[in-house]
């Protein structure tokens, strides 16, 4: 019994050792407190007041897994992560019992299922849509449903390769981000569009102006397919982007020409764009420089100033439109933004969406300018719901970070995200395999384009772009639902149609601005 007796001493030598190093700790620590003066929490209770800021820390996290329902969180609430993260899995999403959704919410769509729907064998499926008609090099989209701006820099090389891959095997364009066009945006195959931000990353000179021969060599890659002009998005509308010196290496200052250790921070617009004509004139450099489609990527906080674009282009012609408008919504996300941008400034989506299709229709150019749809999208209600509103296309960036394995961290501006999708730590990043990512990216991206392939076919249509207002309807105040051609008529149905707006008080001083007759 020896050998016993002599362990428990240790073991209480060691015991009293910590004991001792605990309450010289705490007594350093309790001095400490009362001596500073920045928190009175602290101050006033010292060490115990510590806990406060850890606790809060930990709230965020424990709320997520342990107390919040299904469908309390912000951004984005369990059952919508939940979904995404089923359906990048490959697996069923069926649900069982009844739905959790509460259909009393004002503002809920809900799509109007077809007495007669059509049957099995006449599924609706997707048709390619062309973008660009008066551009040499004219872009056939195969999906209405791709991959919105993430640049390099603000997300990790493995993301964007897994996400460029899934894009790839999923037949989606994915959208550069402001941030230059990357080797790995390339590697893969996958269809581009290259974002140009108002820092003209990836294609500047030296001074910081756009750069023609920058533009030919980015166009010179058969797989970049479009171009859009980005003057601001929905989670910082005035303000132009942000990368953090932490996040920016040697590659990453290569591809965008910035100095190492520095923000690198965009201008809250581009400096050769004054008014309508000037935008114009730079989407037709562009599109002569490149020969491919050009268009922009805009939040609005009002419809009154946009009636004056469509005026320029009634005045000088439908070929100098842009080829196609990404409308976000002010919910739209971001790695870093001032929170009374993220939060007070832009239209939501559900307004801004429906003002911009409005005003395009109203102009007659509704076969020239495509719209997009972008903020907040990553369920297929949600992406159905946008195409009843008039969007040709809908583009998701927090949808497909989901599927990459984003577990809302709130942590994207810091570099230190627990999943290495926005981190350039390679520790971290290790937990990222491409390899085995880009078959979530796919399959994500493949079952929001099947459900609302579903949906459409519910509704009775053979083609999820043929949905229409008519076909969803909108949960009121009181709880009672109304279609959405009623709080929203459409002017595509003809003579009919324009006739009706021309009798509804919301369109009777646009159609007389745009010069309608």
């Amino acid at each position: 019994m020896g050998w016993a007796y002599y362990a428990l001493q240790v073991l209480a030598g060691m015991f009293a050792l910590f004991l001792g190093i605990l309450l010289l700790l705490t007594i350093v620590l309790f001095v400490m407190d009362r001596i500073q003066t920045g928190d009175a929490i602290r101050r006033n209770y010292p060490v115990i007041g510590r806990f406060r800021h850890l606790f809060s820390t930990l709230g965020e996290f424990f709320r997520q897994y342990f107390f919040a329902m299904d469908r309390e969180e912000m951004p984005f609430n369990r059952a919508q992560r939940n979904w995404v993260y089923k359906a990048s899995e490959g697996k069923g999403n069926t649900v069982a019992f009844g739905s959790t959704r509460n259909l009393n919410i004002p503002g809920t769509p809900i799509f109007m299922n077809a007495v007669f729907p059509p049957l099995d064998d006449q599924y609706a499926s997707t048709e390619p849509m062309l973008i660009g008609p008066h551009c040499r090099e004219p872009y056939v989209a195969p999906s209405f449903f791709n991959i919105s701006g993430m640049s390099y820099g603000a997300i990790s090389k493995p993301a964007v390769q897994a996400l460029a891959r899934g894009a790839r095997r999923a037949n989606v364009w994915m959208n550069t981000g402001e941030g230059g066009l990357a080797p790995y945006h390339l590697e893969s195959g996958c269809d581009v569009v290259f974002q140009i931000g108002t820092a003209k990353f990836g294609v500047r000179d030296e001074a910081g102006n756009l750069s023609d021969d920058k533009l030919r060599e980015v166009a010179a890659h058969s797989q970049v397919k479009m171009f859009e002009i980005k003057l601001s998005q929905g989670a910082k509308p005035g303000k132009g982007g942000i990368l953090p010196a932490a996040k920016i290496d040697g590659e990453v200052a290569r591809i965008r020409g910035v100095p190492m250790g520095k923000d690198a921070i965009s201008p809250n617009r581009h400096r050769e764009v004054d008014d309508f004509d000037g935008l114009l004139d730079l989407i037709a450099r562009i599109r002569d420089v490149t020969g491919k489609p050009v268009g922009i990527k805009t939040c609005i906080g009002s419809a009154d100033p946009w009636f004056d674009l469509f005026i320029r282009i009634k005045e000088r012609g439908v070929e100098s439109a842009p080829d196609f408008i990404t409308v976000d919504g002010g919910e739209g996300g971001t790695g870093a933004a001032p929170m009374p941008l993220i939060d007070l400034v832009g239209l939501p989506l559900r307004e801004a969406l429906i003002r911009m299709v409005d005003l395009r229709d109203l102009a007659g150019l509704h076969e020239r300018i495509r719209i997009v749809a972008s903020g907040k999208l990553v369920a297929p209600g949600d992406v159905a719901w946008a195409i009843c509103l008039g969007a040709d296309f809908v583009t998701s960036a927090r949808g497909f970070m989901f599927s990459l394995g984003c577990i809302q961290a709130l942590k994207c501006n810091r570099n230190t995200c627990p999943t290495g999708i926005t981190t350039h730590i390679p520790s971290l990043q290790k937990g990222l395999v491409v390899g085995e990512k880009e078959k979530r990216v796919a399959a994500y991206a493949k079952a929001v384009i099947g459900e609302v392939e579903t949906i459409a076919h519910s509704v009775g249509v053979a083609e999820p772009r043929e949905m229409r207002r008519r076909h969803v309807r909108i949960v009121q105040d009181d709880g009672t639902s109304v279609q959405m051609n009623e709080l929203h008529p459409s002017v595509l149905l003809g003579v009919e149609g324009l006739a009706r707006a021309r009798g509804h008080k919301r369109f009777e001083a646009a159609l007389q601005r745009l010069g309608e007759t």
